[in-house]
């Protein structure tokens, strides 16, 4: 990965500036957008930021795997996951 790691609490002071609001009330914001997003993915929901992206479950099927270690074939088995697709503004906006 290239460039700074940016941390929840570097993301709260950006949103308070750019929101001109409190530090406390952009934790409160960045916590309920966080907890809006996972809840709709528990859901199995879409959430769609337009421009920005979209965030959705993924399936992963079941397959077999080898452990490093002892170099034995295991069963992995199947798995949903939080996924996220860049939309176009975000896309432009990284490339440059």
């Amino acid at each position: 990965m290239e460039g700074d790691v940016v941390n929840k609490s570097e993301l709260i002071d950006a949103i308070a500036a750019q929101a001109d609001i409190s530090k406390a009330a952009a934790g409160r914001a960045l916590d309920g957008a966080l907890e809006a997003v996972k809840g709709a993915l528990q859901k199995g929901e879409l959430v769609t930021l337009v421009g920005f992206g979209t965030f959705y479950v993924g399936k992963r099927a079941a397959r077999n795997g080898r452990n490093p270690r002892t170099g034995k074939t295991i069963k992995i088995a199947a798995a949903s996951l939080p996924k996220f697709r860049a939309g176009k503004s975000l896309k432009e906006a990284v490339q440059g």
